[in-house]
């Protein structure tokens, strides 16, 4: 049976997902780089990047994990790209160039219809008007048993955990301190959410905390 989980998020310590202030030239806002420090030096990640080399050791294995048993995203539109309102034309096809990392159907959150568009190595952006619930409805179709992974931005989970759809939360702490931008637990319960178990990983650029419920 599919579940559904946030894997390998990054937060700053004081609760920041996102910076101020995103672009298409600063896709992760002001500062926002720094909470993904601890990724970017790994053979997982420059994989995904299409570079050889990078370091092994948790944090490597920890992302390559992630990966395994996923049969379907769900993102939401910033994390597909930095275009607002209407579509202009469908030459924008994503962040990740021709062979996006996901390599399963990646159902994507938007207000405004666009045709879906097949990339190389499997996947696919299906675009998902009438919000997270008809969205997770179709990823368990295509997931066949797998789980679900509901990737950024902050909005995005937020909602998801607001209704009680995830099942496990997988957070990678980077050791900085934000101070402003996207927050994701202000005004968020986890404990009365049902997130009791708490496992802690400590990597060698983050420190990894998984959360589930009993």
């Amino acid at each position: 049976m599919s579940k559904v989980k946030v894997i390998g998020f990054s937060v700053s310590l004081d609760g920041f997902g996102a910076g101020n202030d995103q672009n298409i030239d600063n896709p992760l806002g002001t500062r926002g780089q720094e909470l993904h420090k601890w990724m970017y030096p790994t053979k997982a990640f420059q994989k995904m990047i299409g570079k050889d080399g990078g370091t092994e050791g948790i944090d490597n294995d920890l992302i390559e994990n992630s990966f395994e048993n996923v049969g379907a995203w769900i993102i939401g539109r910033n994390m597909f790209g930095p275009i607002r309102g209407q579509w202009k034309d469908d030459d924008w096809r994503g962040w990740w160039g021709e062979e996006p990392p996901y390599h399963v159907p990646v159902f994507v959150l938007t207000h405004y219809a666009r045709n879906p568009i097949k990339m190389k190595g499997g996947t696919i952006f299906y675009f998902v008007t009438n919000g997270i619930k008809s969205a997770l409805e179709e990823a368990k179709k295509v997931a066949d048993g797998k789980n679900i992974r509901v990737g950024g931005g902050i909005s995005t989970i937020r909602q998801f955990l607001q209704v009680g759809y995830i099942d496990e939360i997988r957070f990678a702490f980077s050791p900085t301190f934000l101070g402003s931008g996207e927050h994701l637990f202000s005004g968020i319960d986890l404990s009365k959410l049902g997130f009791t178990q708490i496992q802690k990983i400590n990597g060698e650029g983050a420190t990894h905390i998984t959360l589930t419920k009993e």
